[in-house]
């Protein structure tokens, strides 16, 4: 089980490594932030899709383990369904993170700031702790 926790914390912690360092790059003004602020089209697209995924990304990945499917799958073959589901559910959090925190710092739009911190509050809900890996896969 540590193991499959110290799999899963690196997934988590260098998950959220990459919004910062977008955050970075952007504040330190090293790349131009509102580049694409006139192309108020694909923003207005963009923003419609990007609020659809983040609202259902985070609904599924914080019920993700209530799903009948899902919980059995955890308690009879615990390490690797852990590892498998537990890793499908940062990436359900991370991957909208990562593409709120790009657009935001591209369209200048807070929008997308809103919806990546929404996903940022979500993060501690699903932190890769040894105990809720044990209390995960217990029935």
């Amino acid at each position: 089980m540590k193991e499959t926790k110290n799999q899963l914390m690196s997934v988590f912690v260098s998950g959220t490594v990459l919004p910062l360092m977008i955050v970075c790059i952007y504040e330190t003004e090293v790349v131009v932030p509102g580049l694409l602020a006139t192309d108020k089209q694909s923003e207005f697209l963009l923003t419609f899709l990007m609020e659809l995924m983040t609202l259902g990304c985070a609904f599924l990945a914080l019920r993700l383990f209530k799903f009948e499917k899902i919980h059995q799958e955890l308690i009879s073959d615990k390490a690797v369904a852990l590892r498998k589901w537990g890793a499908i559910r940062l990436v359900l959090l991370l991957f909208p993170l990562w593409a709120d925190t790009l657009l935001y710092y591209l369209y200048m739009n807070t929008t997308f700031g809103y919806l990546g911190i929404i996903l940022v509050l979500c993060l501690p809900f699903v932190y890769p702790s040894e105990s809720r890996c044990e209390a995960e896969t217990e029935a």
